[in-house]
């Protein structure tokens, strides 16, 4: 197959989902997307042999994703992160397509969301063990997405909040794995450099064209905090954009799951503990709270033990007298199951009894979790 090309170093980490399909050069598939990466030997193989079909990212007008039929979000996030990340370096550039190519990712992913709304947020949970920033990013742009239609927030605003999202860190971009990757205390530098990034980010959208008020107020906002002591300009209260704390929470939860290198990421219930604490003169209450009702108790990606002794995947969030739905992978017997069996957690016994480690989950398509075709 010409069109394949060669992975970059860098792309691949042990222990997290492959984006996408791998192929020798012939074109023979090697690995499928979701298969999880074992040991340094393997990933070593994958670099000499694998190839990937390079994603053409394309500047996008913003009323294009209106495909009435359900998307696959597996499928499309490699596509989902390429197009960001040629948005953001259209933008650092000061290409004349930067803000359409901005509306036009934004809308890509507020189609995903809307689609397909538990598949989307399993994103966050399947892939955040070791997320690059272009990861991190579009993982706030997709609790931000949820946590606006939750406060039933008019389209402009949604929208706004989400392309807030997706721009806000474009200053951290060249020192984010570095900072993320550090053991030490921050330097005087680098504490520099992340004070300054809100103030970094405006100016860049600045030059390439992008004017919107809203969403230049909330990214420099969105490290404020209601006590005064956040930053740049120390506000406090009432004078905090909703938008800034709503970016800042997703922030915030992003990061608690998130691993590095200095410590190990928190699993969702932990998180969510520590979410319940942050409308106690952090945040405005109904902010955490609104979070906190999109993820429910299991959020869906995460991997989780039954009274049966199966291991699964929480699939969809409870729905009337119904329980979370989990996907069933495991046999009790410790067995990869040929495929996936739902079980309903009202039921006792398919009750969830603890959260487990991603890293027992077999690799696996996870389109066929959600009971997407694949191609």
């Amino acid at each position: 197959m010409a069109d394949l090309i060669q992975i970059a170093p860098g792309a691949l980490v042990i222990g997290k989902p492959l984006p996408w399909d791998v192929f020798d050069t012939s074109g023979t598939v090697l690995l499928r997307q979701g298969y999880i990466i074992t040991s340094d030997d393997q990933l070593e193989r994958l670099y000499e042999r694998g190839q990937i079909k390079p994603v053409v990212s394309r500047p996008r007008k913003f009323g294009q994703y209106t495909d009435p039929h359900s998307c696959n979000p597996f499928a499309e996030y490699g596509d989902l992160l390429a197009t960001l990340e040629a948005t953001l370096s259209a933008i650092t550039s000061q290409t004349p397509s930067a803000k359409n190519r901005l509306l036009g990712s934004a809308r890509m992913l507020e189609r995903v969301c809307k689609q397909a709304p538990d598949a989307t947020l399993a994103l966050v949970h399947l892939y955040s063990v070791n997320p690059n920033i272009y990861e991190q990013t579009l993982f706030y742009g997709i609790l931000c997405h949820f946590i606006a239609r939750q406060f039933n927030l008019e389209h402009k605003r949604t929208t706004s909040l989400v392309l807030s999202a997706l721009t806000a860190n474009l200053a951290l971009i060249p020192v984010i794995d570095q900072l993320n990757a550090s053991k030490h205390v921050l330097s005087p530098e680098q504490r520099a450099v992340i004070r300054k990034h809100p103030e970094r980010a405006v100016e860049a959208l600045q030059a390439a064209g992008i004017s919107n008020s809203r969403i230049l107020q909330c990214i420099m906002q969105h490290h404020e905090k209601a006590d005064g002591s956040g930053y740049p300009f120390g506000l406090t209260g009432s004078d905090i954009l909703p938008e800034a704390e709503i970016l800042a929470l997703a922030e915030r939860y992003v990061a608690m799951i998130t691993k590095r290198a200095y410590r190990d990421r928190m699993d969702t219930v932990a998180a969510t503990k520590l979410l319940r604490t942050l409308g106690n003169g952090q945040l405005r209450p109904a902010i955490p709270k609104a979070l906190l009702e999109i993820l429910g108790e299991y959020p869906p990606g995460v991997v989780v033990r039954l009274a049966n002794d199966e291991i699964g995947v929480v699939k969809k969030r409870p729905e009337g007298h119904r329980g979370a739905i989990v996907s069933a992978i495991v046999s009790p017997r410790g067995n990869r199951y040929t495929g996936t069996f739902e079980r309903n957690t009202n039921e006792p016994e398919y009750a969830i009894v603890r959260l487990e480690d991603a890293e027992v989950m077999p690799s696996m398509d996870f389109s066929l979790i959600w009971g997407f075709r694949t191609l």
